[in-house]
């Protein structure tokens, strides 16, 4: 209880330090390595451990509103002494090797620095324009892992209510394959439908269309699109019209259009990690022509 209050205190001095300081921890003193604790401003203890000040400059930027600044001052507060906390009981329990601990923090230190470093090079080398002929060319290479985990369909959706007018009009659209009608469809569903699908040129997952729809009731899904290609069904309120111009069941391998997407982002990983991994051998290239490292026996 007694530490609690303290970190409450330490809490309330902070958020006094936030609001009379703008939220400007940048412009807090700079502290010299061999200054004395003391002159540093306390903000929670345990044990031997201590929280200063001034090791919080950074965590909240100048743009940040004071209320918000000291909510995130005091959750950094707290979250500091519950890891002091587990920290001593877990050395009360353990035999740590603390050497070992030491380089696993300085190798992770280092793997973040080049990590940084490599995604600042990467975006600054990375070509993002990707042909035609590479998506198509890595789709027929790599179809295998394309296959399909959901039934996928090309086609028209529309729900409307029931009591829209010309129903008959609409269900003569649906059908019609002249583009002028297909022109007064769009203008049709914009007008009166409480959903609808019209991109036929774009494969979507049929699950994904049928969900809150009587259609979803279907238990043998693939059956349903062998034999179907024009199907309606209703409720209380509205009608589902659903016209299915091609599908592809699962199990089969995806059309290109599905997955072009996927293939432009696999494409654009791919060529990360040849310019990093092209980094890191022309910086060890560039060190042994300029013989900038030694390896001692």
């Amino acid at each position: 209880m007694k530490l609690r209050n303290k970190i409450y205190k330490s809490s309330f001095l902070l958020c006094l330090l936030i609001i009379l300081g703008s939220c400007d921890y940048i412009n807090l003193k700079q502290y010299s390595s061999d200054e004395k604790e003391e002159e540093k401003t306390p903000i929670a203890r345990v044990k031997n451990s201590i929280l200063y000040l001034e090791d919080l400059k950074g965590i909240v930027s100048k743009e940040t509103s004071s209320a918000d600044s000291a909510n995130i001052m005091n959750r950094y507060v707290n979250s500091w002494v519950k890891k002091q906390l587990l920290i001593n009981e877990a050395s009360e329990k353990i035999n740590f090797d603390v050497a070992s601990i030491d380089r696993k923090v300085l190798d992770y230190k280092y793997a973040l620095m080049v990590h940084e470093y490599k995604k600042y090079y990467v975006d600054q080398k990375l070509d993002t324009s990707i042909s035609e002929s590479e998506i198509q060319k890595y789709y027929e290479e790599n179809k295998s892992n394309f296959e399909l985990k959901q039934n996928i369909i090309r086609g028209h959706f529309i729900k409307i209510a029931k009591n829209a007018p010309k129903i008959k009009r609409l269900k003569s659209l649906v059908t019609s394959t002249k583009e002028s009608d297909m022109n007064e469809l769009k203008s049709y569903c914009f007008r009166y439908a409480e959903t609808y699908f019209l991109e036929d040129s774009v494969w979507i997952n049929f699950d994904e269309v049928i969900r809150n729809t009587p259609f979803v009731s279907v238990t043998n899904k693939v059956q349903f699109l062998k034999t179907n290609n024009y199907v309606e069904e209703e409720d209380d309120k509205y009608l589902y019209i659903l016209k299915i111009k091609e599908y592809k069941i699962s199990d089969q391998i995806s059309p290109l259009e599905f997955v072009r997407n996927d293939i432009n982002q696999i494409i654009l990983n791919k060529r990360k990690v040849a310019i990093a991994n092209q980094l890191e051998e022309d910086v060890f290239e560039k060190a042994q022509q300029a013989n900038k490292y030694e390896i001692y026996n």
